[in-house]
């Protein structure tokens, strides 16, 4: 089975939901990557984790990503490399890219998918339901390409230790209106320690903290444990935190070895983004509050009397 993975570069590597996509990819078949831009910085690592063939847009010129990429897939497809499956990043790039390539191809698409199987030539792809209470295995049908996305933390990305990929040119066609669309400017938030997705541990906040000045001690405690700050969608909403702390179904999917959730009662859009965490802590007032229902370790007592004591301990070693 020929299987394309829409990569993308963060810092001069492939980022982690390129490399989980990859790893997948190649227990279906051969992987090729499709990379908007120049490949040069990441291409020994897609190659490391099982990449065969890298076909690379080159500079973009400024142009919108998601109208030169979804072009240039569009005419290597019709120049006679047809995949049978196009796996995407449930990002917004990863988005755009497969929402401009289903019009051209006139290919319907399956979103938020958490993993996919193949039988032959049918592929089938497993989607979250009801805030992830059910899941529903949907086949493709019709002909190739198939195209999905994924989410986040949905498959281990492990090294196959293969060497560097081949690298071949994929012209950006005439993108005609669409492609006049320039990006100005990029901005990155500033963070200090492990990104919230990628970090080992997670010390989350919740609406039961009271207010959001007492934000400040998951801060603390998350950064004594070099670990990430994150928050229930709750304290988003509210305004306490960054949309980019939430941990949930409509915020960030996390798989940390450890989990702390504070004052978090456990809303199941909570959960669906943080219950593959190995080990997750519940700290509670609320003996019944859904949290501990999934939780390894339960505390039931206030978060403003147990995360400072916590803190102390940590501080004093």
């Amino acid at each position: 089975m020929n299987i394309w993975v829409f990569a993308q570069e963060a810092n001069g590597a492939p980022t982690s939901a390129t490399l989980e996509l990859v790893a997948k990819a190649r227990t279906l078949g051969t992987v090729t990557a499709f990379v908007g831009g120049d490949a040069a910085a990441i291409v020994g690592g897609l190659g490391e984790y099982g990449t065969s063939k890298v076909y690379a847009t080159g500079d973009l010129g400024g142009k919108l990503p998601g109208v030169a990429v979804a072009a240039a897939m569009k005419a290597v497809i019709d120049g006679g490399d047809t995949p049978d499956l196009i796996m995407f990043p449930q990002n917004y790039e990863g988005r755009d890219v497969m929402a401009r390539l289903s019009v051209k191809l006139d290919r319907t698409v399956l979103t938020n998918s958490i993993d996919v199987t193949a039988d032959g030539d049918a592929v089938s792809v497993t989607t979250p339901i009801f805030g992830g209470n059910t899941l529903v295995t949907t086949q493709f049908a019709g002909s190739a390409p198939y195209l999905a996305a994924f989410r986040p933390k949905s498959f281990v990305a492990e090294p196959s230790g293969g060497g560097a990929a081949e690298v071949v040119a994929a012209a950006v066609p005439d993108l005609g209106a669409t492609g006049t669309a320039q990006v100005t400017a990029v901005h990155v938030e500033e963070h200090s320690g492990p990104k919230l997705d990628e970090a080992a541990i997670v010390v989350s906040g919740g609406r039961g903290l009271g207010e959001a000045a007492k934000y400040e001690m998951v801060e603390t405690l998350a950064k004594l444990l070099k670990g990430a700050p994150g928050a229930s969608r709750a304290i988003v909403d509210a305004g306490w935190v960054p949309y980019s702390y939430q941990v949930g179904q409509t915020g960030k999917v996390v798989k940390p070895n450890v989990y702390i959730a504070v004052g978090i009662s456990g809303a199941t859009q909570h959960m669906v983004g943080m219950k593959g965490a190995k080990n997750i802590i519940a700290i509670n007032k609320d003996k019944e509050a859904p949290i501990f229902g999934i939780a390894d370790l339960g505390i039931v007592g206030d978060a403003h009397k147990v995360v400072p004591k916590l803190i102390e301990a940590l501080q004093s070693r």
